[in-house]
């Protein structure tokens, strides 16, 4: 009887280990995408990089004193808009201005969206503080807001 238990034990410890090899290979296998960091990890210099290279805004950001267009645009060319009832980033291509992405600001939501692509597309968001809509066209192959017709 104690050497059937003893079988036993080590049947199961053996089971145990196996079980939690095939895991680990598993998660290996996969790789990064299932326990990393989505897009990686920034050092330090990549952060200030990325910080000082100056962002677009939606009502047409220019190189300082130049009043020139900041960037480079281009079929492709994404902005990022942002409104007091949230943010949305546009980009223009063969079929006209689509939006990528939008979210709402704190306290807003959604009423409505039209995403395109079209010649011009919009998001409207809804808060406490009213109505909050934004328009974005293409000009010169680049997103930009513009007033509502």
């Amino acid at each position: 009887m104690r050497r059937r238990s003893l079988l036993a034990v080590a049947g199961w410890l053996a089971t145990a280990v196996l079980a939690t090899l095939v895991g680990m290979a598993a998660i290996r296998l996969v790789g990064e995408s299932i326990t990393g960091t989505p897009g990686g990890v920034r050092s330090q210099e990549e952060v200030e990089r990325a910080l000082a290279t100056p962002a677009p805004t939606a009502s047409g950001a220019s190189s300082p004193g130049t009043g020139e267009p900041a960037g480079p645009a281009g079929p492709g060319a994404r902005r990022a808009f942002a409104t007091a009832g949230g943010t949305a980033v546009a980009e223009c291509g063969p079929g006209g201005v689509r939006l990528v992405s939008w979210a709402p600001a704190q306290d807003h939501r959604v009423a409505d969206v039209d995403r395109g692509p079209d010649d011009d597309v919009e998001v409207t968001f809804v808060g406490p503080g009213g109505e909050h809509e934004l328009k974005v066209r293409c000009v010169g192959g680049e997103p930009v807001a513009v007033a509502d017709d």
